[in-house]
């Protein structure tokens, strides 16, 4: 099936009925990328600032393990009350819509009209379209939380974008040990474990680039390569920073 029939089996009216009934789907794609890269920059960060240092693998692996549950939690919380926050504000402005269309039904009237104007829409077009969505309290309510404030309406759930988040810092971000945990336990079997580790976190950087390149439709060796830079320079940093410390720590 070509992509043309795809997209014709995808609109009959069955199926867009079935769709449309299931309600919009959130994509949590940022929750996942936003647990991922950061999971990946901050232990890898911590590996690079301990090799920098001269320290041991011991310390390593503490210190990254340390880093991926104390972290890895504190962004999940912290994004689980970021997304609470969007959708208290579409509480709030829902209550606020709903006081000022008891209390002056004329003025959020003309807000309607004006809003659709500005659309494009004008005489009896734009006058049906007034007319159809303030006999609908809820679609009125909701076209102002969404024209008037910017806000979304259907946001995403709190406990799934912090879920997504934890998972992702907490399975990527191990990587970036995995060479460390090795040698600590087969010290033959890694010369360099930090070399390793290296290799190891570019592929992971480069590979969540890339899957976010493919799921946005974006040139996924492009959007690989721009993650793999910006995590390389948040590791050669704590590096270095791990250089100049080297001298305290020894």
């Amino acid at each position: 099936m070509d992509s043309t029939a795809a997209i014709r089996a995808t609109h009959t009216p069955d199926a867009i009925q079935a769709r449309l009934g299931a309600g919009p789907a959130h994509s949590y794609l940022r929750d996942f990328i936003y647990g991922a890269v950061d999971g990946v920059v901050t232990t890898f960060a911590v590996a690079s600032g301990v090799a920098g240092a001269g320290l041991s693998s011991e310390i390593v692996i503490v210190l990254g393990a340390a880093n991926l549950v104390g972290y890895g939690f504190s962004m999940a919380v912290s994004n689980y009350l970021g997304t609470r926050a969007d959708r208290e504000l579409v509480d709030r402005a829902r209550r606020i819509e709903e006081e000022h269309i008891e209390a002056c039904p004329d003025g959020e009237l003309e807000e309607v009209r004006q809003i659709f104007a500005a659309k494009g829409l004008s005489g009896n077009d734009l006058e049906h379209m007034v007319s159809v969505v303030t006999s609908d309290r809820k679609l009125w309510i909701e076209t102002m939380i969404q024209e008037e404030y910017g806000l979304t309406v259907n946001g995403a759930s709190p406990w799934r974008a912090a879920a997504v988040t934890f998972g992702a810092f907490i399975l990527l971000g191990a990587l970036p040990l995995v060479s460390f945990v090795v040698e600590f336990f087969a010290p033959v079997a890694i010369g360099d474990p930090y070399m390793s580790s290296s290799f190891v976190t570019a592929a992971a950087f480069f590979l969540v680039g890339a899957f976010k390149g493919r799921f946005v439709a974006r040139n996924w060796y492009r959007s690989g390569t721009e993650t793999l830079i910006v995590g390389s320079v948040a590791a050669v940093l704590a590096y270095l920073v791990g250089v100049l410390l080297r001298g305290v720590v020894s």
